[in-house]
């Protein structure tokens, strides 16, 4: 799925508006992760097992963003945004956020996209 930050799209025209979709996710902290990022904290570097945690959890908001556009019809997302915030002490919400639309191509380059993304491609069995 073509998914860009911008409201338009180079080289493509959007035929129909969607909607707007969302995908979220609820994680709870782990607290060993939160201890090890505290002593790390003192000594600097980046904190692992948190980059780690928070890259699963923006790709299963982003899954299930693409599946909500796929469900309204969509073929891309423009406006794509995430929004992340603590709920409570102990658990955060990231949400990925944008319109689905229904996108072509119309011009070489962006076929050339296309055809990288296979649109316009047979469905694999099991996809």
């Amino acid at each position: 799925m073509l998914v860009v930050t911008t409201n338009d799209i180079p080289g493509w025209q959007i035929q129909r508006v969607c909607g707007e979709v969302f995908g979220l996710t609820v994680r709870s902290r782990n607290a060993f992760s939160q201890m090890g990022a505290g002593f790390k904290s003192i000594f600097g570097g980046e904190l692992g097992g948190m980059t780690k945690q928070l890259t699963e959890s923006r790709n299963e908001a982003m899954n299930r963003l693409f599946d909500s556009a796929k469900a309204r019809g969509g073929n891309a997302i423009i406006g794509m945004r995430f929004d992340t915030s603590d709920l409570g002490d102990t658990w955060t919400e990231i949400c990925a956020y944008g319109t689905a639309v229904v996108a072509v191509p119309i011009d070489d380059a962006a076929r050339h996209t296309a055809q990288e993304l296979g649109y316009g491609q047979p469905a694999h069995p099991g996809n």
